[in-house]
């Protein structure tokens, strides 16, 4: 993004950012433009860089110019819901900045508040970013980041253009052509899995497969199996041969997503692989060579599981050689248009109705809420990229038909939840138990027999589902039921027993899971197995 030649800060091509010939990046006071009746300007930006030096910067219809992040042209706001008697931007001690709206006839709106006089901002918020409503039609964050310019020929399949992502984007270019694992850290609804899918699609194993597997499903009973396949006849019910997860991704990558969630044995074989680089079918009597490059995912801090005992360091060491942390939403907040509208578009053409973003309402306005996307803007979004996607969903379906874009009862009622219930709000949430800091979580010594009993039977013996409500791992759970004489998984049913509660049952897998009381997932795979599940 050019800066002007007459300003006393002057950017190079590379990114990094000089003052009187001192090299080095610097951070300065930058506006987003997060909505705009047009909407192809959404993720401009102006840096003002005259802020750092204790000079006041004007806003106005006609300056300053935002810059597209691709495109080298700039331009003005240029809406007539701004005016051309500017809003003044001065410097404040500490980083803050002071906006003076006392001149301008342009209404600004702070946080569902008309701006009277001046409204100082101060580091700390421009930290965040505070989101400004002009005139009602435009929606500007402003915001204090480092000033970048490094041209990007793509996005590897992240949207976004804050310095937060690009970070991520130059890592899976520094580590995709290695062939060690790489371990992806960040909070629930971050985009770990595209990341991973990037590293994938940016190395040399592109044209290999890609195999994903959550750990926290794997129960320990089936683990060896799972992972590395088994041989015909190996055990009781093992009635043809099957390939593992391992095997699936030769030559190709093998993403461990929750590998916080991986229960003790599973950490065990999955070291032993990854140290060795071998690996032994269930019932065969030789090794074989693991060829798959390994990238693991959590939102755990695996440092306090180590500590705890609950994850082993070793495992950790390996997988830590190389890491890349995804940025929560709330520190890239000026992706937040550039998402919606991404998401906008995608959720709009699949019900026929993408003419609405360029599209007016019989009184001109446009179908995009400004006021909306101010508010959006402004939530903390504990659910991050994934769900604003839902949200943007509930909006759009919502909106179907309508010539604005209008708010539901369920999503009002998110706008006005605390942060910490934002979470729970969207159609495909995350359970509890996984988006909740580690700290809140209950340890399995405190969940009494009675208390698994209730929870496995109100969630028909989802195991995720239960460990979200008495908010403990998803491997807690099962050595809850380890440990338990009423309770076992379906690991642990004979065939015999299968067998006969299928002819009993008629193959009605619902009324099995009932009967043998255990996760109609896990049955369904002893089914496939023994060749007597309809849905293979």
């Amino acid at each position: 993004m050019p800066i002007g030649s007459d300003d006393p800060t002057r950017q190079t091509y590379d990114g990094s950012t000089t003052r009187d010939g001192a090299s080095g990046p610097i951070t300065a006071v930058m506006l987003t433009i997060l909505c705009h009746p047009d909407v192809e300007r959404i993720g401009e930006r102006a840096v003002l860089a005259k802020l750092n030096v204790g000079r006041e910067v004007v806003l106005s219809r006609e300056e300053p110019p935002f810059t597209p992040p691709t495109r080298p042209a700039a331009r003005p706001l240029a809406d007539a819901c701004v005016s051309r008697t500017p809003i003044r931007l001065a410097p404040l001690p500490g980083g803050g900045v002071r906006v003076n709206v006392v001149e301008s006839r342009t209404s600004v709106v702070h946080r569902g508040s008309t701006v009277e006089g001046a409204l100082d901002l101060s580091g700390e918020d421009l930290r965040r970013g505070a989101v400004l409503l002009l005139g009602g039609r435009i929606v500007l964050l402003i915001h204090r980041v480092e000033v970048f310019d490094t041209p990007e020929n793509e996005t590897l399949g992240l949207l976004g253009d804050s310095p937060g992502i690009h970070l991520v984007r130059r890592e899976i270019r520094t580590v995709a052509d290695q062939d060690r694992p790489v371990l992806l850290r960040g909070e629930t609804g971050t985009g770990k899995d595209l990341a991973a899918r990037a590293i994938h699609q940016a190395g040399p194993r592109r044209d290999g497969p890609f195999v994903v597997v959550n750990l926290a499903a794997v129960p320990p009973t089936l683990a060896s199996a799972e992972l590395f396949g088994v041989e015909r006849g190996a055990f009781t019910g093992a009635v043809r041969e099957r390939q593992g997860y391992f095997n699936a991704a030769r030559g190709g990558t093998l993403f461990l997503d929750e590998i916080g969630e991986a229960p003790p044995d599973v950490q065990v074989m999955l070291l032993r692989a990854i140290e060795s680089g071998e690996a032994q079918v269930v019932g065969a009597g030789r090794v074989h060579k693991v060829d798959v490059r390994i990238l693991a995912a959590t939102d755990a801090d695996l440092e306090a599981k180590v500590r705890d005992g609950s994850f082993r360091a070793p495992l950790l060491h390996r997988l830590a050689t190389l890491e890349i942390r995804m940025p929560p939403l709330r520190e890239r907040r000026d992706d937040i248009g550039r998402l919606l509208l991404g998401f906008l578009r995608e959720e709009l053409e699949a019900i026929g109705e993408g003419h609405r973003l360029t599209s007016r309402a019989p009184d001109g306005r446009p179908w995009l809420s400004a006021s909306l996307v101010a508010r959006l803007a402004d939530g903390d979004w504990p659910g991050n990229v994934r769900q604003l996607r839902n949200v943007v969903h509930q909006i759009v379906l919502g909106s179907r038909g309508q010539d604005r874009m209008t708010v539901g009862p369920a999503v009002e009622r998110l706008l006005h939840e605390p942060a910490s219930a934002l979470a729970a709000s969207a159609p495909d949430r995350v359970p509890a138990a996984a988006s909740e800091p580690l700290s809140s979580r209950r340890k399995p010594s405190e969940i009494t027999e009675a208390e698994l009993e209730a929870a496995l039977h109100a969630s028909r013996w989802d195991l995720l589902a239960a460990a979200s409500q008495l908010q403990i791992t998803r491997a807690s759970i099962y050595v809850l039921i380890e440990r338990s004489k009423r309770f076992r998984t379906a690991g642990d049913l004979t065939v015999d027993e299968i067998t006969s509660c299928h002819r009993a049952c008629g193959g009605d897998v619902a009324r099995m899971v009932e009967r043998l009381e255990v996760s109609e997932k896990a049955l369904r795979r002893r089914l496939r197995e023994l060749g007597l599940d309809p849905r293979r």
